[in-house]
């Protein structure tokens, strides 16, 4: 009889079934149910916002790769994150990876909060994402309506902006500015 091989924890995330998506953060599988709609929402319409004028360069700059919820191995198959949105300026990454594994740490990552992965989000991935050098990172909140900007400074999170209304102009991304409230659901 033969004994059997235990699974890694990738091999586990990639057996989880269709539509739970996993991540493994400091050596545990972290799963989530897919989001509700006013994340879903908040998430298609920044993605949108951003991806014109700075993916297409329609309207903006150009010269980013945005892309919604890549999943970004900083340690391959070992420290895998999901961002909601992440973006890479193409400078670093001139080209997207053929699969589904992005191995080049983001410029730029946005979580968009619920309340069943705010806490994960604050206290687990936003250390990890300073600890590998992600410069830049917004927190989207939709029940509290509000954008969270925080800059990289000396291996630390800086909150340098903090927005609930009217339109937003933030780092990276100040060649533009986003109507916050597109983002919401009606109320």
């Amino acid at each position: 009889m033969q004994p059997q091989a235990r699974l890694t924890l990738y091999e586990h995330l990639e057996a989880l079934p269709e539509g739970v998506t996993g991540e493994i953060l400091d050596g545990q599988l972290h799963t989530q149910p897919r989001p509700s709609i006013p994340h879903v929402n908040a998430n298609l319409v920044l993605g949108s916002e951003l991806e014109g004028p700075f993916q297409r360069g329609r309207g903006g700059p150009g010269g980013w790769w945005i892309f919604i919820e890549p999943e970004v191995h900083f340690v391959r198959n070992t420290e895998v994150v999901v961002p909601d949105l992440a973006g890479w300026r193409r400078e670093r990454m001139p080209v997207p990876p053929e699969g589904h594994r992005v191995e080049v740490v983001p410029d730029w990552v946005c979580e968009i909060l619920s309340p069943s992965t705010a806490s994960r989000d604050r206290e687990i991935k936003m250390p990890l994402y300073a600890q590998y050098g992600v410069r830049y990172a917004w927190l989207v909140d939709p029940a509290k309506r509000t954008l969270e900007v925080y800059q990289l400074d000396a291996d630390a999170w800086l909150e340098v902006s903090h927005f609930a209304a009217d339109r937003v102009t933030a780092p990276p991304f100040e060649a533009v500015s986003i109507v916050l409230e597109d983002l919401w659901l009606p109320a």
